[in-house]
């Protein structure tokens, strides 16, 4: 397997292309999962507040082996911690329980339009990026007027986006306005989510002709358009599969072929309606 490649943020810093989510990972079973990733290569931990196993994260980076810098950790605020000092709170617990002195990248997981708090938590993750603690800020669930409002109103550029993406969506309104604010794109569910798309027989011919997994296709087309992908296994032949897409190359009609598959919508929840927390 060639190295992993990375993209570069707004703020300098180097992030790998391919990441390792822990999403429905339950907190007693996540440390293992985590321990192969890291063992496999995977440089890349994403964790959220919402998904209650940032402790058995922390507990597996601190016992890998790997040096701390060599790693870029990220987490996100829960919706019921919107708004400034919720915010900071809710930063230092999260930093607590994964018993790291800083993380790599902090994210507002959704921008909850009901409760209208994202500006002023924004300015909290501006804050914590000014202390050191957070390295990079970003969002999640984030769609173009949410983007707009932070660009108008507050002092610092989202670094990332981390959004639902995958050739059945995928998001090329929101990557041109992320490519002309230089917001890297980075992709949950990057292969699906188990609801047919590594089923589809478009897929399915690209992966037979190129000799790898449809898993492995998928996550490459995410590389080969620039973005970032953090798909989710607890089987550790899987996880090394997973990162195994830089070593071989879709050609420009396999992209084409992906390409065909948009179906314009999406397969989990709509950021300007999913209110939950508010």
């Amino acid at each position: 397997m060639k190295s992993v490649r990375t993209v570069t943020l707004n703020t300098g810093a180097a992030m790998p292309q391919i990441g390792f989510g822990v999403f429905q990972i339950p907190p007693d079973e996540v440390v293992e999962p985590v321990r192969t990733a890291i063992d496999a290569g995977y440089r890349l931990i994403d964790t959220a507040a919402a998904y209650r196993n940032e402790k058995g994260v922390g507990r597996a980076i601190a016992e890998c082996g790997v040096p701390r810098e060599e790693l870029f950790v990220t987490t996100k605020l829960w919706n019921s911690d919107q708004g400034y000092d919720s915010a900071l709170r809710a930063f230092e617990g999260s930093l607590g329980r994964l018993g790291l002195d800083y993380v790599d990248l902090y994210l507002i997981h959704w921008p909850v339009p009901a409760k209208d708090a994202y500006v002023d938590t924004w300015r909290a993750l501006e804050t914590v990026q000014g202390d050191g603690r957070a390295r990079a800020i970003g969002v999640s669930n984030f769609a173009v007027p949410h983007l707009r409002r932070l660009l108008d109103e507050t002092d610092m550029v989202p670094a990332v986006n981390q959004v639902e993406m995958h050739p059945l969506f995928p998001q090329d309104e929101l990557r041109a306005f992320h490519a002309e604010h230089g917001i890297v794109t980075e992709a949950w569910g990057p292969i699906g989510q188990g609801k047919g798309l590594l089923d589809d027989a478009e897929v399915q011919k690209v992966a037979a002709e190129v000799g790898r997994s449809p898993a492995q296709v998928v996550l490459r087309w995410h590389v080969q358009r620039g973005d970032v992908a953090i798909p989710k296994s607890v089987h550790a032949e899987r996880i090394r599969q997973n990162l195994a897409v830089f070593d071989f190359e879709l050609t420009d009609d396999h992209m084409a072929q992906l390409r065909t598959l948009d179906q314009g919508r999406r397969l989990g929840p709509d950021p300007e309606t999913f209110n939950l927390g508010a």
